[in-house]
């Protein structure tokens, strides 16, 4: 059963990673295709993931591979706020690929089966969905960046074909990674506060202190803004973050 599911989503995730790249010839089918195959593809793994949260004898999510799949349904569903809009169309060449190749991964360490799960309570359940939710508002920010840091590079270069693709302007799209970044440390540091009236004693981890580095990382980002560190800088001290994210999510489990 969920091989029946998880393979639509791949190849609905795949197909949009590649369809956007066609976006890049200008607006047009591909950028159709591509916002079809990531609502279908989410749609899909949604219901995996109700499929999985029925049939599971508790938290299903609390493996790293399990972590991974829920992790990339948020990640999607964040993106789908907006990145379907033409302007905002191409955050697709950062994310789509990044969420298939993790799906994929999470579909070879069995976190997509059915019927497994395991006795953590509401708390940690809790706890587990709002950090996984907080790093992939920084997953999408980091898209952000990387649009940014590419998009200014073209435009620098005057690439002739720079205004053939829809994009918002760097200033917009500057501000809107700032306000994801915020939006998400919120939403992490509240997870960190559940996960910590949660924790027993000698339950710190080294994944959690990697953690509390992501948090000042980007508290950093913010308070720098009002120091003048905008655009390239804050796009650099993004993506430095999203590395530090990147430590974290193989390190993740929630299992109580």
């Amino acid at each position: 059963m969920a091989e029946f599911l998880v393979v639509p989503v791949l190849l609905a995730y795949g197909e949009a990673a590649f369809a956007y790249a066609g976006e890049l010839r200008g607006p047009g089918l591909a950028g159709r295709l591509a916002t079809w195959g990531v609502r279908l593809g989410w749609l899909a793994q949604t219901v995996l993931l109700v499929g999985q949260g029925l049939s599971a004898d508790g938290f299903p999510w609390g493996t790293w591979a399990g972590a991974l799949n829920l992790f990339v349904w948020l990640v999607v569903g964040a993106y789908l706020i907006w990145g379907c809009t033409p302007r905002f169309r191409l955050l697709g060449l950062t994310v789509m690929p990044l969420a298939a190749v993790l799906l994929a991964l999470a579909w070879a360490g069995g976190g997509t089966a059915f019927d497994e799960g395991d006795r953590s309570g509401v708390a940690l359940a809790l706890h587990a969905v709002l950090m996984l939710g907080g790093f992939a508002g920084l997953t999408l920010a980091a898209g952000m960046a990387a649009l940014y840091l590419w998009q200014e590079r073209r435009l620098k270069r005057h690439e002739r074909r720079v205004l053939r693709v829809r994009m918002p302007p760097l200033d917009a799209l500057d501000r809107l990674a700032a306000r994801t970044v915020l939006g998400a440390l919120a939403v992490l540091t509240l997870g960190i506060g559940v996960g910590a009236a949660s924790f027993e004693r000698g339950d710190f981890d080294a994944a959690m202190a990697v953690t509390l580095l992501i948090l000042a990382t980007y508290a950093t980002l913010l308070v720098m803004r009002y120091e003048g560190w905008r655009g390239r800088r804050a796009a650099l001290l993004n993506l430095t973050g999203f590395a530090l994210v990147a430590v974290v999510l193989p390190l993740t489990h929630f299992a109580g």
